[in-house]
């Protein structure tokens, strides 16, 4: 058995000297990534659909599925590399860093530039203003609104929280050369001005709807 085994790992090894993935500096770290990313591509999840009868929209599929891991990736790395920083380690230094680079915005303009539902940006919110990160001031134009701008304290944690965010965002855009992240960068902007307008003016609209309105539905 421990000798199939072994004769087993070295075919393997050999199809990965064989594959675009191997280097000549490549490691144990990029086999192991190769040999998941192999076995993922070997147990495709449209056999599930193609089990169940599903029309499959395949490439869609894996978008969406590839946005939530790197939400969730990035998550994780935010509050690791913010670690020093605990009251901006969720979604609060990106509320202080939208203040910086543009002050004065009313709570709900804050809230929607982040693409937040009110409940959760009102939170996120008056948690900046307890720590007093951010204050608030009427709107001269309108009383019953309100305006906010970073503190001197604000101001000093944007500054000092700048190099941990450069290298948080350095490891998000991986081993891509300039190129491919420059591509990316463009995608992602197109992706997230069509989804800012559905956030913005279609929020009462079923999935449906939108889908009818704006795609190709899959029935």
């Amino acid at each position: 058995m421990q000798t199939d085994f072994f004769i087993d790992l070295l075919h393997k090894v050999k199809e990965f000297e064989n594959s675009g993935n191997y280097k000549p500096n490549s490691n144990v770290e990029d086999f192991r990534m190769w040999m998941n990313d192999k076995k993922y591509s070997d147990e495709s999840p449209t056999k599930l659909f193609k089990n169940e009868n599903h029309k499959v929209a395949f490439t869609e599929n894996e978008i969406c599925k590839q946005i939530l891991l790197l939400g969730r990736y990035s998550k994780l790395l935010i509050r690791k590399g913010l670690g020093d920083f605990p009251d901006l380690a969720n979604e609060e230094f990106t509320y202080i860093y939208r203040l910086k680079d543009e002050p004065n915005l009313t709570k709900i303009q804050l809230i929607e530039r982040n693409g937040h539902e009110k409940q959760t940006g009102t939170q996120i919110i008056k948690r900046l203003l307890e720590a007093e990160f951010i204050e608030e001031k009427n709107d001269e134009d309108d009383k019953r609104s309100k305006r906010l701008n970073l503190t001197k304290k604000g101001e000093e944690t944007f500054h000092q929280s700048v190099t941990k965010v450069n290298q948080i965002s350095k490891l998000l855009s991986a081993k891509l050369n300039i190129e491919e992240k420059d591509e990316l960068l463009n995608t992602l902007k197109k992706l997230n001005e069509f989804h800012a307008h559905l956030f913005l003016n279609y929020k009462g609209f079923s999935v449906e709807k939108i889908n009818e309105t704006f795609g190709d539905p899959i029935m």
